[in-house]
């Protein structure tokens, strides 16, 4: 009998030591070395600001951000806040977490992406649960596109109502950054000078609204698409220039065939990267 057990003992132990060598990510620093998500954790709880950056159709960083948010909401007062839900759906956003309207209701009346069931709305729930107040950061798509077409000048145009739902005019911008620059250069010039500053507007209004709606004492989370504030750009570069003294940790999503062995492309491309097995299945 004991042998038995023994013999059962062994053959899970064995498929425990085979499943850890097929993990779906790890985690490392900025500078290539190996991070476990304790301490990770307990970076992020002495932050002002986190920026936690993912590929919209990965689940790896959907699971954790909402693990990061559960934990970090035992330690910290929380705000979150969302690039995948425009400044002019913040009143649809507070009617649902006040359960003025229901999922359906809310599904409805305001322009949620298509995989907000299965990726953001875990992170509103939990918001709505907890009572954590949840912000819609980002620019009107409509605005986006304005600019697009028009530069910034354009935005001159809106009605008072229109300007309330994207960044202070005028908005600073720096065309010298990488990451604007290796927009235009990805995109062989079509767009013009404009491409870059439509996302300038989204990054401003994003560092806007989570400058207008963090009080002293609390930890703001931000979800946003990476390239918004990897490289210590977009949102962060915004960020600093209205409050250098802010502490922000950043957090990126980049995927790998080899998830072990870091990728020395995202040295520095953020504070923690989480590098992901880049045959994991996708939620879109």
């Amino acid at each position: 009998m004991k042998s038995l057990i023994s013999l059962i003992l062994v053959f899970f132990f064995t498929i425990t030591i085979q499943a850890q060598k097929k993990p779906a990510y790890k985690l490392f620093k900025a500078n290539g070395k190996k991070a476990s998500y304790k301490k990770m954790l307990k970076k992020l709880e002495k932050a002002d600001i986190v920026l936690f950056g993912e590929h919209h159709n990965n689940p790896i960083t959907h699971w954790l951000q909402l693990e990061v948010t559960k934990d970090l909401a035992k330690k910290r007062d929380l705000v979150i806040g969302f690039e995948m839900i425009e400044a002019d759906n913040q009143m649809q956003l507070n009617d649902y977490l006040q359960g003025t309207i229901n999922q359906k209701a809310f599904d409805t009346v305001a322009r949620l992406w298509n995989n907000h069931k299965t990726d953001y709305k875990p992170l509103v729930d939990f918001a709505k649960e907890n009572k954590i107040k949840a912000i819609a950061a980002n620019v009107p798509r409509r605005n986006a596109k304005i600019v697009f077409r028009g530069g910034f000048k354009a935005l001159d145009t809106l009605s008072e109502q229109e300007k309330s739902w994207i960044a202070p005019l005028p908005i600073a911008y720096d065309k010298t950054l990488p990451g604007y620059v290796k927009m235009l250069e990805m995109m062989g010039g079509h767009g013009g000078d404009n491409l870059p500053k439509a996302q300038a507007i989204k990054d401003a209004t994003m560092a806007h609204f989570i400058l207008k709606n963090k009080k002293n004492n609390q930890l703001f989370i931000h979800y946003n698409g990476s390239y918004h504030s990897d490289n210590y750009e977009g949102i962060y570069w915004y960020l600093k220039k209205a409050n250098p003294n802010l502490k922000i940790v950043t957090i990126t999503t980049e995927e790998n065939k080899l998830v072990r062995k870091f990728n020395k492309e995202n040295k520095n491309k953020a504070d923690f990267i989480i590098q992901v097995d880049e045959n994991m299945t996708k939620t879109y």
